[in-house]
């Protein structure tokens, strides 16, 4: 039997051959030899290192014997322990690039977004044209000097692609401080040295006076020619309920015995379930769509027999010539309703939404007092 050393040699490690683990003694960086016997009786032998990674021992394997000798597994333990020493992670697993980090952290959302949602490739995009300059760097070099010569350009003259690029890069730094890769968030004092954006004023879409809606609607009716997308446009102003709540509204949510139309949690971005009443005007839309849906579980289909894209929504208020966005018509509604002020009666005398009927407030204040009646918004 070879006697076993107080630290290896050249000569124990080429002829010992009892199964076990050989350190190389204090002062070895953790370097050991470890000699397996295989199932045909083969002998091998492997060198391994034992490190201290972020608080935590782990075994780093440096090769085999005899083409890593033990001059070359010593030579290699040195260096190991000099990178970690650095803060380093000798197996090449060291703090990652803005680039990796945002990877991971996409990763690391996906399940949370909805099946076939853009926001990862919505967010692949932000990163590419708005943190090019991020994207080499390790997250644990990069200074809030770097984001704000990312977000500095587009602060002011592109406002919500800074807001969703500030949002964006905020979660990759979050992700690196949970993961221990850095200690603060250099977003937050990047922001600090920027102005408020145009001035501090918030953008909002652009909403119509309330005496423009009903010739709005009346030219929307006619371009639309009845047609699911004017019709859904019909009930956002009538309703008040978000462009993408129209949009994928479906037959079974819709009571029309009832007048009530509940829009489930999952569609609604708040994550509650909500009540519209709906109003004799909405009901006559919802009618009108019902002969263009056939037999579709959307109440608006697209030609296609899919949701109706918001391009095409837009499109239509383009060829319509209306100077407003479908999200506009909620501050539209908004505005009209607190204009007289009071908190019975709509604007125009007609009844708001009881308070047992959680429907928006105001709805059916969109009809113009001594408006002709078809029930909707003072169209005839």
């Amino acid at each position: 039997m070879t006697k076993r050393p107080r630290t290896l040699t050249a000569a124990f490690v080429r002829t010992v051959g009892r199964p076990g683990v050989y350190g190389d003694g204090r002062g070895g960086r953790g370097l050991s030899l470890r000699v397996y016997r295989t199932a045909n009786g083969r002998v091998t032998k492997t060198w391994r290192q034992r490190v201290r990674i972020d608080g935590r021992l782990t075994s780093i394997g440096l090769g085999p014997y005899p083409e890593v000798t033990l001059a070359d597994a010593r030579e290699k333990a040195l260096d190991n322990s000099r990178r970690v020493r650095r803060g380093q992670d000798p197996r090449g697993r060291g703090v990652p690039t803005f680039a990796e980090a945002a990877r991971r952290t996409i990763e690391l959302h996906r399940d949370s977004w909805k099946a076939g949602s853009p926001l990862p490739q919505q967010w692949e995009s932000t990163f590419r044209l708005h943190a090019a300059p991020l994207l080499d760097k390790r997250v644990d070099r990069i200074t809030s000097a770097d984001v704000l010569a990312c977000l500095g350009p587009i602060w002011n003259s592109m406002p919500t692609a800074a807001r969703k690029a500030k949002h964006r890069i905020t979660a990759v730094f979050r992700w690196s401080i949970g993961r221990n890769y850095r200690r603060d968030n250099p977003v937050d004092r990047a922001v600090a040295a920027l102005p408020k954006p145009n001035g501090g004023t918030a953008g909002h879409h652009r909403a119509l006076p309330h005496g423009e809606i009903a010739a709005a609607l009346r030219s929307i009716r006619r371009v639309g020619r009845g047609s699911p997308a004017a019709l859904c446009a019909e009930l956002i102003v009538l309703t008040a309920v978000r462009p993408g709540e129209a949009r994928g509204a479906l037959w079974d949510e819709i009571d029309m015995d009832a007048a009530r139309w509940t829009i489930p949690a999952e569609r609604m971005k708040a994550g509650r379930e909500f009540a519209v009443p709906l109003s004799t005007g909405a009901l006559d839309v919802l009618r009108e769509a019902r002969a263009w849906s056939e037999k579709s579980p959307l109440v608006f289909p697209s030609r296609t027999g899919r949701t109706l894209a918001p391009k095409t929504m837009s499109r239509l208020l383009q060829i319509a010539g209306v100077d407003s966005t479908l999200h506009g018509f909620r501050s539209s509604a908004r505005s009209l309703d607190g204009r007289d002020g009071r908190p019975g009666r709509g604007r125009g005398g007609l009844p708001r939404p009881r308070p047992e009927e959680p429907g928006r407030a105001g709805v059916s204040a969109l009809r113009p007092a001594g408006a002709p009646c078809r029930g909707h918004a003072g169209v005839e």
